[in-house]
């Protein structure tokens, strides 16, 4: 424990790995209010939706990879969406312990009328970068992904005991 006198090791306010989860949260809160309101869809029912929305047809698996969700969250937003009529199952003929995801018509249409919506959030909230800044960020946001998930596959050094 740090006695007062001495600075503390991390501040979290100047973390950059929480303020990014802070930030994320904080635009995806403010978006959830979005579809919470207008159709009663949770954050994973939403992602659910929307990668359904941009690839037809995907696994429960696929959808957890995609949109950064533990497969049970996936799983357990999949059975609402089901029970509400938005997401239709099937067998994959591939791989009989999968199955595969669609919207139906009426996810569909749910889909469609969030879509401009939520690109138009989007456009409300990088509204406080110029177009320059825009275009760096978005160049920034991808490098740091990519060399993220670069470090998340490195094996793990291990440790001498």
């Amino acid at each position: 424990m740090a006695s007062p006198d001495t600075a503390p090791l991390i501040e979290l306010e100047r973390f950059l790995p929480y303020r990014l989860n802070a930030l994320a949260a904080r635009v995806s809160n403010a978006l959830a209010e979005i579809y919470q309101d207008r159709f009663g869809l949770s954050i994973p029912g939403w992602r659910v939706i929307a990668t359904l929305g941009q690839y037809g047809v995907r696994t429960g698996r696929d959808i957890a990879a995609h949109g950064v969700m533990h497969k049970s969250t996936v799983s357990r937003a999949v059975t609402s969406l089901e029970e509400r009529g938005l997401v239709a199952r099937k067998a994959n003929p591939d791989d009989m312990r999968e199955e595969l995801l669609t919207l139906t018509d009426a996810g569909r249409a749910i889909y469609e009328a969030l879509a401009p919506e939520a690109l138009a959030f989007e456009m409300r909230f990088v509204s406080a970068l110029s177009p320059a800044e825009r275009k760096t960020f978005f160049a920034i946001l991808e490098r740091l992904d990519r060399h993220a998930r670069s470090l998340h596959e490195e094996p793990r050094a291990e440790v001498a005991e």
